[in-house]
């Protein structure tokens, strides 16, 4: 028993020895990089522990603290701000415990500057590294899974969206024939595609997409619109084999997943749905980059196999006056018909189809910078 050395900071504190229930009341402080637990009721008797082996508390703004020694010990006491106080003093102010994580977060200062760090570098790993890490899981995924995540896909909207083509057998092998004869006109390793015809009705209208696993779908209101112009229809079946050839739809697919586990990861829910909100609002952004890749790829098919580009300037010339004379029905029977529990509840099944189609395969830049590139 040395006892404490005069003008070293002490502090009051309760000790449990790990064996019994019953606090005693013990004095402590610093000695030569250790810690003296100096139990007042057992005749003055000491324990000295060194200080890089007992746990300190973190600091909190309310509510005790508590030390855990390493034989099994315990130090608490009520009075927070006289432990801070002593931990301070007996350290010349660099305080005991929690690292150098406690000792920035508990300046508000420091605090904002770290907030604002992990903002910048989720900007960034979201703009930059999300879609890298995407484009290079896709380049080496064997070509099997992006077969199988097509596959299902198609069988999908099969199930619930798309119905099989009106168009009569002999009319889709004429469109198919077209087709290959142009892209075999083109040097090069033919990718593979398989063109399918549905019949979405009015649901998305004169459209095409293209899936994963080399899957092109092309509509039949498509065709109607613009069958007087074989090369518009071919140009569209250009891009959409634009979209196959760059691995769009995997790299979209691998991007929205990342995304939604990067975000499911920060809140700590993998199965919650705003895990997959950032999912859809990325598509947009996303895409438009790949829009312009495909129409690149389409004015190149289209040059090789001699034909003009501006064959295109007719697709956006009938979309546009398509969509204006689908609105204006809208209006009009919106104000002409009431409106009914059962129609309501139609109509907003065929809005959000339409939208989710609108997001995942139509986000194209504005018409009026793809017109002016095919008329370059």
């Amino acid at each position: 028993m040395t006892g404490e050395a005069p003008g070293v900071p002490t502090l009051l504190a309760d000790y449990f020895d790990g064996r019994s229930a019953r606090a005693r009341p013990v004095r402590l402080w610093l000695e030569r990089e250790q810690l003296v637990v100096h139990d007042q009721d057992l005749d003055g008797v000491e324990r000295r522990y060194p200080i890089r082996q007992v746990q300190w508390p973190e600091r909190t703004r309310h509510g005790q603290r508590q030390a855990q020694l390493p034989d099994g010990g315990v130090l608490t006491t009520r009075d927070a701000v006289g432990w801070d106080d002593w931990a301070a003093a007996a350290t010349q102010g660099r305080g005991l415990g929690g690292g150098l994580a406690v000792r920035w977060f508990s300046s508000w200062r420091h605090s904002i500057v770290a907030l604002g760090v992990v903002v910048a570098v989720g900007a960034v790993v979201w703009h930059w590294g999300v879609p890298a890490a995407a484009d290079t899981i896709a380049r080496h995924l064997p070509e099997s899974i992006g077969q199988s995540i097509g596959d299902e896909s198609m069988e999908q909207l099969d199930g619930y969206l798309l119905k099989p083509s009106k168009m009569d057998a002999q009319a889709q092998q004429q469109w198919r024939a077209r087709f290959a004869a142009m892209v075999a006109s083109q040097p090069g390793e033919p990718t593979p595609y398989e063109l399918h015809f549905r019949d979405a009705g009015e649901t998305i209208g004169p459209n095409a997409f293209a899936l994963p696993g080399g899957h092109i779908v092309v509509t039949d209101a498509l065709l109607k619109l613009l069958g007087d112009q074989p090369d518009a229809v071919l140009g569209v079946l250009a891009h959409e084999l634009g979209h196959v050839r760059e691995q769009h739809g995997l790299r979209l697919t691998m991007r929205a997943s990342l995304t939604g586990a990067l975000l499911g990861f920060a809140i700590g829910d993998f199965s919650s749905l705003l895990a997959a909100a950032p999912a859809a609002l990325t598509h947009a952004s996303y895409s438009r980059d790949f829009e312009r890749e495909a129409d690149a790829q389409a004015k190149r098919l289209l040059i090789d196999s001699g034909r003009s580009p501006r064959a295109m300037l007719l697709l956006f010339e009938r979309i546009g006056a398509w969509r204006a004379a689908r609105t204006a029905q809208a209006k009009a029977e919106g104000a002409s018909e009431p409106k009914t529990l059962g129609r309501e509840v139609g109509e907003q099944a065929k809005a959000g189809a339409g939208e989710l189609l609108r997001i995942a395969f139509n986000t194209h830049p504005a018409d009026e910078e793809r017109m002016k590139f095919f008329e370059r």
